[in-house]
């Protein structure tokens, strides 16, 4: 008799979900994500999978986020012919969101093999097209909150907001082998309650065995008040200056959340002596796909939106479709707040803007979000002094604001109230973090409750018949 759970992505590190499930003979994945941060990280995408996708019976997908659904195109184009399950905002965003990702990876591609060429090294196929990712998102299959589907004879799942991103999911799964059934619950990406725009995470009472995120599992957010006041005050001290703002932002969640927030306190902030301009193609389709879902708003947001939705929520946004519309910023010198992406800085338009701003000394980069070891949002938090773009040296003298308070994850009191929920306080398996989260997290609930903690590793296997 098996039903089993193993460890294949975010086991020792942030990036790459993946767990794959088994239940008698079938095989389940929960998520199939992109591993990003450093290149070494990041070329570990072109490994082939440690198991045969065409064994792989179907996908349970939490979230768009591409660290959870952007080695999906691969899983298919290696031979996957089930169904991926997921809320329909879900699907709604991944169908942008790896386009974008594909489109990405084959320009990245065709960069690295001019090099590659030039050095006499063979050359590389891009991990996926965009005509990949039609044909993944034919395999989507859309289900509701709460509503129990039974995917497979001893297979039964059920959805609940998880409060992240629009669309994110908690995940329980029922998993039946011989008559004994198992109950395994998957967080996902936990939000954090009070966010802007959308409801609070689920509360779940009962599990056999829990796999829990933990990205800040060994510290506190700051309050959304005082987040609210740390974004007043930086915008304030900015105002007297002569420069621009430049806010990366993941364009899924955090890109709407800013806009949400520059509407609520669009007169308190000053935001009336600015230009704003949204310079990000991906945040856009996403913010559209928002609108599409709107019952899904918090009712605070619900209002905002019902109040406002036939005229424009900020009168001075700017939205940058094209190319030459994002060109023609560079010649923007003052008065200008620019959201672009990507959240770590690792790409999109974000980087152009740096090559002319970040070497100003009246210019300023507001962070808002988890910057990954390796990414150049991360060097920046850390305080480098110059930075590499396509080959040159840029000298930092902007200065660098990090508001930590508007993270789309739970902090450790939010994970460990989250989990006090359990009725019966089951073992947990961590995921998702970085050692001195995982450290910290597994401690506190060790302490607190008396449960059974586990830190993943990569290639770890638990039996959920012998819990």
């Amino acid at each position: 008799m098996t039903i089993q759970v193993e460890f294949l992505g975010a086991a020792g590190e942030v990036t790459g979900s993946c767990h794959l499930v088994q239940a008698g003979d079938r095989r389940i994945l929960l998520d199939c994500g992109l591993i990003q941060g450093q290149r070494s990280d990041e070329d570990r995408n072109r490994q082939p999978f440690p198991f045969d996708p065409k064994t792989i019976d179907a996908v349970v997908l939490s979230h768009a986020h591409i660290d959870h659904s952007g080695r999906l195109p691969m899983l298919v184009k290696a031979g996957f012919k089930g169904h991926i399950y997921t809320h329909s905002a879900c699907q709604d965003l991944c169908r942008i969101m790896l386009k974008d990702s594909a489109f990405l990876n084959e320009k990245e591609t065709e960069w690295e093999n001019r090099k590659r060429l030039r050095k006499g090294l063979k050359l590389l196929d891009p991990l996926y097209t965009e005509e990949d990712v039609k044909h993944t998102m034919k395999r989507f299959r859309r289900i509701p909150y709460l509503q129990q589907e039974r995917i497979f004879p001893n297979i039964a799942i059920r959805l609940n907001n998880a409060g992240h991103i629009l669309g994110s999911s908690i995940i329980e799964l029922w998993l039946e082998e011989n008559g004994d059934e198992r109950k395994l619950v998957f967080s996902g990406d936990l939000g954090r309650p009070g966010m802007p725009i959308l409801n609070d995470p689920a509360l779940i009472r009962r599990a056999d065995l829990v796999i829990m995120e933990s990205t800040y599992g060994d510290r506190c957010h700051r309050s959304w008040q005082d987040t609210r006041d740390e974004m007043a005050e930086v915008l304030s001290c900015i105002s007297n200056g002569k420069g621009n703002i430049l806010i990366p932002a993941f364009a899924v969640g955090r890109t709407q959340e800013i806009l949400y927030l520059f509407a609520k306190y669009y007169k308190e902030w000053g935001l009336d002596n600015w230009e704003i301009f949204l310079d990000s193609p991906l945040a856009i389709q996403a913010t559209e796909v928002f609108t599409h879902h709107s019952n899904l708003f918090n009712p605070e947001m619900a209002a905002l939106w019902e109040k406002n939705r036939q005229k424009a929520i900020l009168p001075n946004l700017h939205i940058s479709r094209t190319t030459n519309q994002s060109m023609a910023l560079n010649r923007v010198t003052a008065g200008a707040i620019i959201i672009a992406g990507s959240g770590m800085c690792t790409g999109g338009r974000i980087k152009q803007h740096f090559k002319h701003n970040l070497w100003r000394k009246e210019c300023h980069i507001v962070i808002t979000g988890f910057q990954a070891r390796g990414t150049l949002g991360r060097m920046l938090v850390d305080g480098a002094k110059r930075i590499r773009l396509w080959g040159e040296t840029i000298q930092v003298n902007a200065k660098i604001h990090t508001i930590g308070g508007l993270s789309a994850h739970a902090d450790e009191f939010d994970l460990r109230s989250w989990y006090s929920n359990f009725e019966n306080h089951p073992p947990v398996v961590l995921v998702h973090g970085e050692d001195t989260a995982f450290e910290n997290l597994s401690k506190t609930l060790k302490s607190e409750f008396g449960s059974d903690v586990t830190i993943a590793q990569r290639g770890q296997r638990i039996d959920l018949m012998k819990l």
